[in-house]
C-alpha cells in the first residue's frame, strides 16, 4: 500500500458535483451517509488520484484550489469547450466546479508519473 494525500472539497450536493467531477473523468468509488437526510461524504478516483467532496460544513472551505496533472490536458480542454493557456512555467487551464472550488490542470510531462 503507498502513501497518498487526498484533498477534501467542500461541495453542496455531493451527488451533483461527482457528476461535473464525472466530465473530468472521475468514477464514483464509495459514498457514506451517517443516516437517512444526513450530509453525504463520496470518494471520486480518476486512476490513483483521488478526491473526497463533502456535504459536512465543517471538512472544508469553499473556493478551495487543486492542482491536477493530467495526461490528456487537451482532451479535458475539449471536453469544457476551454483552450489551456501557456504560461511561463507551462501549459494549464482552470476550471471551477459548481460549488465555487478551482481546479487547476496541467499536462503531465516526461518523465513524471
Amino acid at each position: 500500500m503507498s502513501e497518498e494525500v487526498i484533498p477534501i472539497l467542500r461541495v453542496a450536493d455531493a451527488g451533483a458535483a461527482a457528476e461535473w467531477y464525472a466530465r473530468l473523468r472521475f468514477a464514483r468509488e464509495w459514498e457514506h451517509r451517517f443516516e437517512p437526510g444526513f450530509p453525504l461524504f463520496l470518494a471520486v478516483a480518476r486512476g490513483p488520484v483521488r478526491l473526497f467532496l463533502s456535504e459536512h460544513e465543517g471538512d472544508a472551505r469553499p473556493d478551495t484550489l487543486i492542482h491536477l496533472k493530467v495526461a490528456d490536458l487537451d482532451v479535458v480542454a475539449a471536453e469544457f469547450g476551454v483552450q489551456p493557456q501557456d504560461q511561463p512555467w507551462g501549459r494549464e487551464l482552470e476550471l471551477t466546479d459548481p460549488d465555487g472550488n478551482r481546479i487547476r490542470i496541467s499536462p503531465v510531462e516526461d518523465g513524471e508519473g
